[in-house]
């Protein structure tokens, strides 16, 4: 994810923080940010916006230990780091080193590991894996003080962007809900990528992409 500062025009990467900043990032930007992009953002399950149908449905496209792990830092987050340390019962996939990998997802992991370069998981987890995971899962699956799907339009006079990347064979993040809030907030520039996952920025040319849109306005 990433926001895009008027001043100096530099893209500021968001790696291990969870959409929320973004979100509320754009809530409070005072005409200071020229536009946003998520890529793979995770999304809250909990979020009001959501019919309780669609939510659920996503919900349970998660692994089972997922739900769980999810469930635990929504509603006990206090006990989100004593539940993926525990023994007894599986912890979140995604500590685990064992997440829901699409086959686009394979691919991508397989071919760094080949050529010896940094993997997603290295990426994301630079602060350890409490700052980066655990608390990015209390955050990001918590109660919010505001739900995007009722925000405004913040580039009304078309100066600046906000931009949404998915690949339709995400197994980490449902791209339903994705589609239903680019649905529910028209102003979001909203690309879904076919035949890719939830390592889409990882994507060859993905990276090139995405800046080119935002800053060329190329499609």
């Amino acid at each position: 994810m990433f926001l895009f500062s008027c001043e100096d025009l530099k893209l500021i990467g968001c790696e291990s923080v969870t959409y929320i900043i973004v979100w509320s990032s754009i809530v409070c930007h005072f005409g200071r940010l020229a536009g946003a992009i998520l890529v793979a953002p995770v999304v809250n399950y909990w979020l009001p916006g959501f019919p309780n149908n669609l939510a659920k449905e996503a919900y349970y496209e998660q692994l089972p230990q997922d739900q769980w792990a999810v469930g635990v830092a929504h509603y006990t987050p206090w006990l989100t780091y004593r539940w993926n340390t525990q023994k007894w019962f599986p912890s979140s996939s995604v500590i685990a080193q064992k997440p829901k990998l699409s086959p686009p997802d394979v691919k991508i992991l397989t071919s760094l590991l080949a050529r010896h370069e940094r993997t997603p998981k290295e990426d994301v987890t630079q602060q350890g894996v409490y700052e980066s995971l655990l608390r990015d899962m209390m955050v990001g699956f918590g109660s919010w003080e505001f739900d995007p799907m009722d925000l405004a339009n913040p580039f009304l006079d078309n100066e600046g962007s906000v931009h949404l990347w998915h690949g339709n064979e995400d197994g980490l993040v449902p791209v339903t809900l994705q589609r239903y809030i680019a649905g529910r907030l028209p102003w979001v520039h909203y690309h879904e990528v076919p035949d890719a996952g939830h390592f889409l920025p990882y994507a060859d040319g993905m990276r090139e992409a995405i800046f080119k849109t935002l800053l060329l306005g190329e499609k």
